[in-house]
């Protein structure tokens, strides 16, 4: 394995760049490890409508970043007090959202420092039943990029402050709040540390299990395109928010693979636009899903039959067809 060192850059829009860049460019069959700490930011899912993820007041008087990233899953708060890792591995089906697999190195280190953490739910790493850890995944089909937080010291109050929490979340939960069931590692160590000295005990502990740990800097041209990619891509308005979409219909659901939220734009009886938002984990892009179906008679015949030899799972995750279809044409509740 190979760690890439990101030479203390602490902006979330360079080093989101800098991700994507090695997962699309670097050679294959070789992994790497990537840390990097961020200024305080919100990192977007792949899919999901920003301007009602955020408090949006309150990330501009603070003067928070707002990136999205390439993974599915929700939003999350990062700050100088969070490590984010990032493994970059070949494409490998048996490991495409198997959390508990990719996290398992993590998780071993944690443990040798006596953070009794483990793999619960969908994404998480839990301490007590208290997340410390969220996780999500990227696939190019060849390549495989599985990402997440280690919260060590992080401002956890800020999480409530800088995002819109929907009811929905808290409640399947089973809390009252989004700052109970977070926790920082700190509150589990005997001693306190400092984010950097953790991140060496991290990568120390990942050293330890293999033989053919070896660090890597980046060369300046290869800089030059990352920067190029933020300049591109993570620096936009169009991709960190997007277009909000013409809709005369919303559907909503929350599953266990996660939340979907459908704005269908329904004229003549014809579906005109269609956007699906959600923090489900899909390894295929949406847009795909979205403009299969724009088209076509707002009819659940027509849908089913568009979507009959669709591995729906590639897009939204282990979310039922029948259930989709259902909240793409059922009735509301209460009608």
């Amino acid at each position: 394995m190979v760690f890439i060192e990101n030479e203390g850059i602490n902006d979330p829009h360079l080093n989101l760049a800098l991700e994507e860049y090695i997962v699309r460019n670097f050679n294959g069959g070789q992994d790497y490890l990537l840390f990097y700490i961020n200024e305080p930011s919100i990192i977007i899912g792949r899919n999901q409508n920003t301007l009602e993820e955020i408090n949006h007041e309150y990330v501009e008087e603070k003067g928070i970043h707002v990136v999205r990233r390439v993974s599915g899953g929700g939003a999350v708060y990062h700050d100088f007090g969070n490590l984010n890792f990032s493994f970059i591995t070949d494409h490998d089906i048996k490991s495409l959202n198997n959390f508990k697999k990719v996290t398992a190195p993590v998780v071993k280190v944690l443990h040798d420092m006596g953070v009794q953490a483990e793999m619960k739910g969908r994404n998480d790493v839990v301490v007590d039943g208290r997340k410390i850890s969220g996780n999500a995944q990227f696939s190019t089909g060849k390549r495989m990029l599985s990402h997440g937080t280690l919260l060590l010291d992080s401002e956890l109050g800020e999480v409530a402050n800088a995002l819109n929490v929907k009811m929905s979340k808290i409640q399947s939960k089973g809390h009252k709040s989004v700052r109970s069931r977070v926790a920082n590692i700190s509150e589990f160590l005997d001693e306190k540390m400092d984010i950097l000295s953790f991140r060496s005990k991290i990568l120390k502990g990942l050293y330890d299990d293999r033989d053919d740990f070896e660090t890597y800097h980046l060369t300046d041209t290869e800089w030059k395109k990352v920067h190029a990619l933020k300049e591109e891509k993570y620096d936009t308005w169009d991709w960190n928010f997007g277009r909000s979409p013409k809709f005369n219909i919303q559907r909503e659901k929350r599953f266990d693979a996660g939340t979907v939220d459908l704005r269908i734009f329904v004229e003549k009886g014809v579906i005109e636009e269609l956007t699906i938002y959600g923090d489900f984990f899909g390894n295929q892009p949406i847009s795909d899903l979205e403009d299969r179906l724009v088209g076509l008679r707002y009819d659940k015949g027509e849908i089913e039959k568009s979507l009959r030899n669709v591995k729906l799972q590639n897009y939204v995750g282990a979310i039922d067809k029948h259930d989709f279809i259902e909240l793409l044409y059922g009735a509301d509740e209460g009608e």
